[in-house]
């Protein structure tokens, strides 16, 4: 044997203490700041080798010479495995991809941080995915990568360990795993910029952010609790030039970049679907074995997505290996992750065949269960002799699951275990509640479902949410049979009654209230496959708002809303990626792609889609910011025009493809029962053709219309205006945001003075209006005699756009009660011409100004005519109108001597302590009628406060209600106020 065949052999020995990568996996790099503006894609292998899980060990220190020895054995392992066992048909172009891997990746690259700042890098992902693989794989990268005088070095830490140590040094904390003797530390730590600091399992940690963002002020020689000084690596107090690599799953990344300052987040998303199939082929050992299993999980959204991780594809594979009983498909025994998960546990205690069954005792999987669950509730996957000691659980109970792979002894310690997947702690956590309660726990039984299934319960402790699926999943009694069976122990049917009690509440507060309620809610009523516990679930639902992001969310509702036979209101909320995107799908391969996603999504979506037919008090309906495709919109218009049903109210928001609005307008054609309709979002110029036969058929029983953002020429709105002398009941008409040219204004106006014109409410915001509309508009106000509300925001109308309003407006036989001017360019001038028209005993009663800088002379003018026993003013919105403490004297004056005006909206203006002392004053002394009163207040001023609270006491019928700078709340009620 040669002398490098003898050191090639050492090496393998010392594997077991490297992750040895046996199957391909996939990343995507997300990057969070234009620092790192780039998008990579690499591969690499995690420990599951002939379908047992090899434990996986820490990484030792990587010592100098040893980098080339190590890689050098890695690759030819990686590429012969993947050559002859994986991947029969590879190409030299593959193994390529370690070189691309190396060179553009920075986080373990020590060469690529040649400059003054450091880097810190998140690997995030699912449980099982390969987390800390890639992070050891990037520790041999880092030592690989530097000088031979750099001399770089890389130092694992691990949280699950440091979650348990004691008060020590940062030398200390570093010591067990750096290279070398513990003095050459101080050596290694001056080298700071070119060390690779690997912080795994950050999950783990069970420690709250706020402790880890304690100051240390930098010193390294204190003697403090582990996690605090972990806190003050990654707050870059203590090793500052180092590089950090930190893994944790999604629950705990909201926490983690509480104390990380702009990190390179790096999501890794597992096994890439052909990753999947090429195992599941290696596996079953079979091209027809694996296309079926393929088809299986492709068909289910949930396990396709389970399947990433390695632990959960092999599950699969070894749960339709096993011969099916009679009757008994695999594919519907694999449907949701708890049939899954269930089937897999209990075929490891199967009998061989041919062998006599023996009973099992109850109390092993009642020992494994009660595990799992304290794991939850502590927020752990890692056990320690000391916490089954504290359980009362014995290693030998543990034995049976260690030898069938379900518990594995992990090699971060001697002693302690972890479950072979995160999903199966999380099952058994569950089972625990059917086996029945035991003492000293956080409230086994049906008792504690409550607990489990709180909203503050889930908030403290995101690992709750699984295990509450998978009571769900386990309240299907045929499952619960199967647990017992197999391990012949009694179970309890109580957990189903307990679950109803928990999901059946009033629409107000119960779990479909919102629409992340929603989302969860039909997420475990899914879990059970029991149809008689979701019909019970949703008997009463009558109001629902779906957000379905993914196919895992169309299959959890069309499962569960078919079974609702009370809904009244429905919102939907479909988003990119849920079915073919027509735009992008070109292409044979893009089109074979959408063909093949479609065959697995459109039956959901026509089982969503029948609930037109179980709901015949269906009222609203509500499809905002969606993404659909050709074929789904087809199918959905078929069940609205065949279903029978009572639809009064349709909102159509933002819907793609934009020519989807005219296979609606099609469908709504001739309802009787339609009075409200809202179009919002369309590019396309020849739907309003559509919308026009709408309007013009005589069972046509439309009261408002909201058409928003409509491309259309002069001709087609012309159209619009004629089918409007026609139509007999619509009397509410919203065309905010439609530009409008002069000759269009022109027609419509002319269309307001037809004697049979009934439009009441008319909203022509944001519509390119100009000074030259009003005059069209103002001869409109004269002579109609049904409209009383009017919104002409966002159009540049200026002072003289206001006078010739007024012009019409003063005329005795106008009508129009409501004007909104919001951000029309109007000066004092413009209040000028509105203070003479409200002293002459105008029909006007609700007044917008707000967003015009109206100024100190402006509101002069105003609080001339309230002062006015003439005027008729009873709103009044002045939001953000540059009103300043030296105005509040006269508009309290005005408030002193006016009766009639009861809801005054002084929002955004900065008046200051002196001036709501002012107004303040006023309403306290005088018997003022104002009911409502809007202010921008300062809440950290206590004499505001006082203010405030003494005017209320004063009258208790007034009601004043703070202006916050909340971007969403920055518009008046006026807003709503014309619909």
């Amino acid at each position: 044997m040669s002398q490098t065949q003898k050191k090639q052999r050492k090496i393998r020995k010392e594997r077991s203490q490297v992750c040895i990568l046996s199957s391909w996996m996939s990343l995507v790099l997300f990057v969070n700041f234009s620092s790192f503006p780039f998008l990579l894609h690499t591969q690499y292998f995690f420990p599951l080798m002939n379908n047992q899980l090899c434990p996986s060990y820490p990484l030792p220190p990587i010592t100098e010479g040893k980098q080339d020895e190590y890689r050098s054995i890695l690759e030819e392992e990686v590429w012969q495995s993947r050559k002859k066992n994986f991947w029969p048909e590879a190409s030299e172009n593959i193994h390529m991809v370690t070189q691309r891997y190396e060179t553009l990746v920075p986080s373990c690259n020590a060469k690529m941080f040649a400059g003054p700042f450091a880097q810190t890098v998140v690997l995030h992902g699912a449980a099982g995915v390969g987390k800390t693989t890639l992070a050891k794989k990037c520790m041999l990268d880092w030592t690989q990568a530097g000088q031979a005088r750099a001399r770089p070095a890389a130092l694992y830490l691990s949280c699950k360990a440091l979650s348990r140590r004691g008060p020590c040094t940062l030398s200390e904390l570093l010591a067990d795993t750096a290279p070398g003797p513990r003095r050459a530390l101080p050596q290694l730590l001056a080298r700071a910029r070119t060390l690779l600091l690997v912080i795994d399992a950050f999950e783990e940690l069970r420690v709250p952010a706020a402790a880890l963002a304690r100051d240390l002020g930098g010193d390294w020689g204190a003697r403090r609790p582990a996690p605090v000084l972990l806190g003050g690596l990654l707050k870059r107090k203590l090793l500052p030039a180092a590089t950090l690599l930190v893994t944790t799953r999604p629950e705990a990344l909201g926490e983690l970049r509480l104390v990380v300052e702009q990190p390179l987040l790096v999501e890794v998303e597992g096994l890439s679907e052909p990753e999947r199939r090429a195992y599941l082929r290696r596996q079953l050992g079979g091209e027809a074995q694996a296309r079926r299993a393929w088809q299986l999980m492709r068909s289910n959204a949930a396990l396709l997505r389970l399947g990433s991780a390695p632990a959960v594809c092999w599950m699969l594979g070894a749960c339709l290996r096993l011969p099916a009983d009679e009757g008994d498909d695999p594919g519907r025994t694999c449907r949701t992750a708890t049939s899954l998960l269930l089937r897999f546990l209990c075929s490891r205690f199967a009998p061989a065949p041919g062998s006599c069954p023996r009973p099992r005792p109850r109390a092993p999987l009642r020992a494994l269960c009660l595990l799992a669950a304290e794991g939850v509730w502590a927020q752990t996957s890692l056990f320690e002799p000391r916490d089954l000691r504290r359980l009362g659980v014995r290693e030998a109970d543990l034995r049976p699951f260690v030898d069938r792979s379900l518990l594995l002894e992990s090699g971060e310690c001697a002693g302690c275990y972890r479950f072979l997947h995160l999903s199966l702690q999380h099952l058994l956590a569950a089972a625990l509640y059917v086996l029945g309660g035991g003492e000293g726990g956080p409230g086994w039984g049906a008792r504690g479902v409550r607990t489990l299934l709180s909203k503050e319960e889930g908030r403290r402790n995101p690992h709750l949410a699984h295990v509450g699926r998978f009571l769900f999943g386990l309240a299907n009694e045929d499952r619960v049979r199967e647990l017992g069976a197999a391990f012949g122990c009694p179970v309890s049917t109580e957990l189903k009654h307990e679950l109803l009690a928990c999901t059946v509440r009033s629409p107000e507060n119960g779990p479909f209230s919102s629409v992340t309620d929603t989302r969860e809610t039909l997420c475990r009523l899914y879990e059970s496959q029991d149809e008689p516990l979701v019909k019970e679930a949703v008997a009463q639902v009558t109001e629902v708002s779906l957000h379905l992001k993914d196919p895992t969310d169309l299959a959890h509702a069309s499962f569960c809303l078919k079974h609702c036979e009370r809904l009244q209101k429905l919102r939907l909320r479909v988003e990119k990626g849920v079915f073919l995107d027509d735009d992008t799908a070109s292409g044979s391969e893009a089109q074979a792609a959408g063909s093949q996603n479609d065959e697995h999504v459109l039956p959901f979506w026509m089982d969503l889609c029948a609930v037109f037919d179980s709901n015949k008090d269906l009222v609203f309906l509500d499809i905002s910011q969606t993404f659909l495709s050709t074929s789904s919109v087809k199918i959905l218009c078929e069940k609205l025009s065949s279903a029978t049903h009572h639809l009064q109210k349709v909102a159509l928001k933002n819907v793609s493809p934009a020519d989807a609005y005219q296979d609606f307008c099609v469908v709504f054609g001739g309802h009787e029962t339609l009075t409200h309709l809202t179009l919002q979002g369309n590019d396309q110029d020849d739907m309003l053709p559509i919308l026009c036969e709408i309007l013009r058929h005589p069972k046509c029983n439309l009261q408002c219309l909201r058409l928003v953002s409509c491309s259309a020429s002069a001709q087609q709105w012309a159209h619009l205006s004629s089918s409007l002398e026609i139509n007999q009941s619509l009397t509410c008409l919203n065309l905010t945001a439609n530009e409008l040219t002069d000759e269009s204004a022109r027609l419509l106006c002319k269309t307001l003075r037809h004697p049979k014109c009934f439009l009441q409410r008319l909203s022509l915001e944001n519509c390119h209006l100009t000074e030259a509309c009003c005059k069209e508009l103002s001869s409109a106000l004269i002579v109609s005699q049904s409209l009383t509300h009017l919104c002409l925001a966002k159009n540049a109308l200026g002072n003289g756009g206001v006078k010739l309003l007024c012009e019409g407006l003063s005329y005795p036989d106008c009508q129009l009660q409501t004007l909104v001017l919001w951000y029309c360019s109007i000066g004092s001038n413009g209040c000028h011409h509105l203070s003479t028209l409200l002293q002459q005993n105008s029909s006007l009663t609700h007044l917008d100004l707000g967003l015009n800088h109206i100024g100190i002379t402006g509101l002069k003018f105003l609080c001339e005519a309230l002062k006015k026993p003439m005027c008729n003013l009873k709103c009044l919105w002045l939001w953000g109108c540059a009103i300043t403490p030296f105005s509040c004297e006269i508009l309290a004056s005005a408030l002193g001597n006016n009766r009639s005006l009861i809801s005054l909206d002084l929002g955004q203006n900065s008046l200051g302590y002196s001036g709501v002392k002012m107004l303040c004053n006023t309403l306290k002394l005088q018997n003022s009628s104002l009911r409502t009163l809007r202010l921008r207040i300062d809440e950290s001023d206590p004499r505001i406060q006082k203010l405030l609270k003494e005017v209320q006491e004063s009258d208790p019928q007034l009601t004043i209600e703070s202006d916050k700078q909340d971007p969403n709340n920055n518009r008046p009620s006026s807003h709503d106020f014309i619909f």
